[in-house]
């Protein structure tokens, strides 16, 4: 199953490769529209995952990567991460 988050954290980067390269080299008009409309719509969503899981990365010894990694992936960094044991946490 891990696979299947790096395909699709590999796949989300392209996207955002093609939002870039969109910026800077605009496709013809109906693409360059949807385009921009899409990246803008999946960074809105990335910046909501980002403030849903604020309180779960305070633990994580790097939360300011984690939070950047989210805005660029999104969700399936978010479930690469692995969760605390229960001994973890009747430790703490």
């Amino acid at each position: 199953m891990a696979w299947l988050w790096t395909l699709g954290k590999a796949l989300t980067v392209l996207f955002w490769w093609v939002v870039l390269v969109n910026l800077f080299m605009p496709m013809t008009h109906p693409f360059r529209s949807l385009i921009n409309l899409t990246g803008a719509t999946l960074m809105l969503l990335h910046l909501l995952e980002v403030l849903l899981f604020h309180a779960s990365l305070r633990g994580r010894t790097h939360p300011w990567f984690d939070r950047l990694q989210i805005l660029l992936v999104g969700i399936f960094h978010v479930r690469s991460i692995p969760t605390r044991s229960v001994q973890e946490s009747n430790n703490a």
